[in-house]
C-alpha cells in the first residue's frame, strides 16, 4: 500500500497503521473517512462502520429503530465528510436466534429511515446469528462535485465546526451511571443527523479539508492535520457545547456528535448567516491551521490538555 495519508496518535491508529504495513501494494492508498474509487469515469465513495453491543450501545439505551438509524447515521456520515452524495446501503446484521423477528425488522426500519433522510436505498446484506447485537453498514455514495478529503489544510486556513457538540458523549456519561440523560444529549446520542447537505455546500463554497467528529474534536483534528501535513491551533472557549452537556470537556473530546470539522481560507465570517438561515444549524469558527505539527488546546490563552474520552485500544 502507498501514498496512505497521516493519520493522528492512538493506540487504535497504530494498528491501522501496521495492517498497512502488512497490505503492502495488496491495498489501495488509506486514511480517508472514505475509500475514494475510480468506476469508469466516475468517482464512488465507499465506507464501512459498525456499531456493536456492549461498545458502542448497551440494549436499555435505545429502541430497536434506534439502534438501526444510529448504526446508518455513522456509516453515511462518513459520506458526509467527503462531501459524497449517499446512493445505497448493505448492512451486516447479527442477532440471537432467540429475539423475535419484529427485532430485526424495527433495526432495519431504523436503517431504512435514515437512507430515506438522505435520498439513498437499502440494497440488501446479510443477516446471521450472534450473541451481541452487531450491526455493519457499507454506504456507497457518488460525487457531484470534486471530494473534500482530510488532506488540503494551509498554514492561514480558519477551523470550523459544525453544530453544537458534547451531548452523545454526555448521554453516554449519564447511561453509565445509571441515569437518563438531559433530552437533548439523548436525542444527539440515539438519532445523529448525517450532515449530507451541509458539507456539500461547504465543499462548494471552498473548504479545502474536512472530517467528520465521531471521536471528537481532539483525535479528528489531528488526523485532519497529521493528513495535511500541518498544526491546529483551537481556542476551547470558542468551541460550542450543547445545552445540557454536562461531561467535562465533551465539546472537545466526546465523540459520535457526527458533526463536521473543515478548513476555510481566511476567516471570513460572511458565511456563518448563510449557512444557519439555509440549515438551521450553527456554524462555529473555532481556530487556525499552522506550520508544524498536531494540535494545540488554548484555554485562556494557555495551552490546555484535555482529559482524552472514548478509546478503542
Amino acid at each position: 500500500m502507498t501514498d496512505n495519508l497521516e493519520m493522528g496518535k492512538g493506540a487504535e491508529f497504530d494498528r491501522i497503521r501496521k495492517v498497512w504495513q502488512v497490505l503492502g501494494s495488496r491495498g489501495a492508498a488509506g486514511g480517508d473517512d472514505c475509500a475514494i474509487v475510480e468506476f469508469g469515469a466516475e468517482l464512488l465513495a465507499i465506507s464501512v462502520d459498525c456499531s456493536v453491543e456492549g461498545t458502542h450501545f448497551q440494549c436499555g439505551w435505545l429502541s430497536h429503530l434506534e439502534m438501526g438509524w444510529r448504526a446508518g447515521a455513522a456509516a453515511i456520515s462518513d459520506l458526509a465528510a467527503v462531501a459524497a452524495v449517499p446512493r445505497g446501503i448493505l448492512v451486516g446484521l447479527g442477532v440471537s436466534e432467540e429475539l423475535p423477528d419484529e427485532f430485526v425488522s424495527d433495526i432495519m426500519d431504523g436503517v431504512g429511515a435514515v437512507a430515506d433522510s438522505v435520498g439513498a436505498k437499502v440494497w440488501g446484506g446479510d443477516l446471521y446469528r450472534s450473541n451481541t447485537i452487531s450491526i455493519g453498514v457499507t454506504v456507497v455514495g457518488g460525487f457531484d462535485a470534486s471530494p473534500v478529503r482530510r488532506q488540503g489544510a494551509s498554514p492561514g486556513d480558519s477551523i470550523w465546526v459544525t453544530g453544537l457538540l458534547g451531548g452523545s458523549a454526555s448521554a453516554v456519561s449519564a447511561f453509565l451511571e445509571g441515569r437518563q440523560p438531559e433530552e437533548s444529549c439523548r436525542t444527539r446520542f440515539a438519532k445523529p443527523e448525517p450532515r449530507v447537505a451541509p458539507a456539500r455546500w461547504l465543499g462548494n463554497r471552498g473548504a479545502t479539508a474536512m472530517i467528520d467528529l465521531s471521536d471528537g474534536v481532539l483525535s479528528d483534528l489531528g488526523h485532519l492535520v497529521a493528513a495535511s501535513g500541518v498544526a491546529g491551533v483551537v481556542d476551547s472557549e470558542r468551541v460550542p457545547r450543547l445545552p445540557g452537556a454536562d461531561l467535562l470537556d465533551s465539546e472537545l473530546t466526546g465523540g459520535e456528535d457526527y458533526e463536521l470539522l473543515f478548513t476555510m481560507p481566511g476567516d471570513d465570517d460572511t458565511l456563518i448567516e448563510e449557512f444557519e438561515n439555509r440549515f438551521g444549524l450553527c456554524l462555529t469558527r473555532i481556530g487556525r491551521i499552522s506550520d508544524g505539527t498536531g494540535v494545540t488546546i488554548l484555554r485562556g490563552g494557555e495551552s490546555y490538555t484535555p482529559a482524552h474520552g472514548f478509546r478503542h485500544f
